[in-house]
């Protein structure tokens, strides 16, 4: 029996994937915040198109006592940072970051107290949050604080006060009933939201870490998902008028006088114009579908129970952000179909072009043919005509051999002689032209 620690083991494995360590430490990324209530927390995400991680680090350091914060404490994309009074938090994703800072209230801030007892304890400077780099996508006041749930009527009722009058969005969170959610979804002149949190006193810190944390994200992811609503509702106007035009280019395939050339153009420019537009938003509507599906996420994960004379996050949601989702998904069907059907259109084209190229070669086919059997016909016709000429030639010479031959005292009738050498002279400058027409043949 050996006795062994964990670091007996360090050469027993083969060596790590340059992954794993990155890979494993992701589930503990970004951790839950623990907040002790009361306490207040000012969340602000920005738009980080153009902002780099050193820029955001620059920020950081003007926070108290952080002038020598590195540049490295901030590539893992989080950074929690414990000041006095207050704890921030740095998160940077794909296009946005956000900032968390969570800071306790005065045991004696309760819901019934007024407004600014609740929102005016800011621990940063102004201008701080003023300078954050990047653009303003989503501002929250969260407001935590005791109570007793069992008093959910007066609750409600301290709550619509505290929001101004406004209509609010109410749910009772989780299986035991533990919180009561409350915000109206409104912008305030400061630029901010309010939400209202009400736990029961014996709730922990974790527990209240994660209630802020999904509420959070749900407006967070909220407004993500409906940065492609602008964006779908510029393209809408574009996909009918291309559809309009794929539909006459479609219809111009009917008509046998169409020019090809002209509808290729046509075409081409239309196909131009999606495939660029594909390239434009397809990003931006994926994300929305991502964005919208860690709100529904975020919302089943609250487990909400609805009270009286309000409705559930879950249900404004539903009535609210489904429709502009569908919005965008549609236009995101919609491009996806015409990119479809206009690469049908351009098969068809295609189709249209071939038969009629092929029809043209078949034309010059059968006119090569018959320039061929019309060349043989007259070749034939020479060839005739040769032999009669050739013959008559060979003749003649012959008639003027008989002839000599008779007047040297030769016993020849010279025009019987050549009248009997006529079928034999036709016959041998005949088989003679066939010979040579023969060796053409064989030639070509």
């Amino acid at each position: 029996m050996y006795s062994t620690t964990d670091s007996d083991f360090i050469d027993l494995l083969p060596d790590d994937d340059p992954q794993r360590v990155l890979l494993h430490n992701e589930v503990h990324a970004r951790p839950s915040q623990r907040i002790r209530l009361p306490a207040l927390v000012i969340y602000v995400v920005v738009i980080n198109d153009g902002i780099t991680r050193e820029q955001e680090c620059e920020h950081l350091r003007r926070l108290p006592g952080q002038q020598s914060l590195l540049l490295e404490q901030l590539q893992n994309n989080f950074l929690r940072l414990r000041l006095q009074g207050y704890t921030l938090r740095w998160e940077r994703h794909t296009e946005f970051t956000r900032y968390s800072l969570v800071q306790h209230l005065p045991e004696e801030a309760q819901l019934g107290a007024t407004d600014p007892d609740l929102l005016s304890f800011l621990a940063l400077p102004r201008d701080w949050l003023v300078d954050i780099p990047g653009r303003t996508i989503t501002a929250v006041k969260l407001a935590m604080v005791p109570g007793n749930l069992n008093a959910t009527g007066e609750l409600l009722k301290q709550a619509r006060q505290w929001f101004g009058g406004n209509p609010i969005v109410a749910s009772v969170i989780g299986r035991e009933g533990h919180s009561l959610a409350v915000t109206d979804f409104m912008l305030r002149p400061s630029g901010f939201e309010r939400m209202l949190v009400v736990m029961s006193a014996d709730a922990s810190e974790t527990r209240a870490g994660r209630v802020a944390q999904r509420l959070l994200e749900i407006e967070t992811y909220r407004l993500m998902a409906l940065r492609g609503l602008p964006v779908a509702k510029r393209l809408i106007p574009e996909l009918s008028n291309a559809e309009q035009q794929l539909a006459e280019i479609t219809a111009q395939l009917e008509n046998k006088a169409a020019s090809d050339q002209a509808l290729l153009d046509r075409l081409i420019a239309l196909a131009v114009r999606i495939e660029r537009a594909t390239v434009e938003h397809a990003y931006r509507f994926a994300a929305t579908q991502a964005y919208n599906k860690l709100v529904m996420q975020r919302i089943a994960e609250l487990r909400e129970t609805a009270t009286h004379g309000t409705q559930t996050i879950g249900e404004f949601m539903q009535r609210r952000l489904s429709p502009a989702i569908s919005t965008v998904e549609a236009a995101a069907q919609r491009l996806s179909y015409l990119s479809a059907r206009v690469s049908r259109t351009s098969s068809l084209l295609r189709t249209r072009v071939d038969i009629l190229a092929e029809t043209q070669n078949q034309q010059l086919l059968e006119k090569l043919t018959r320039g061929q059997e019309l060349q043989l016909r007259l070749q034939s016709t020479v060839e005739g005509l040769s032999i009669a000429a050739i013959s008559y030639y060979v003749i003649s010479l012959v008639l003027y051999v008989t002839k000599a031959s008779a007047a040297a005292g030769l016993p020849i009738h010279p025009e019987l002689a050549t009248g009997l050498m006529i079928p034999l002279v036709l016959w041998v400058v005949w088989r003679t032209t066939r010979r040579i027409h023969d060796k053409f043949l064989k030639l070509q």
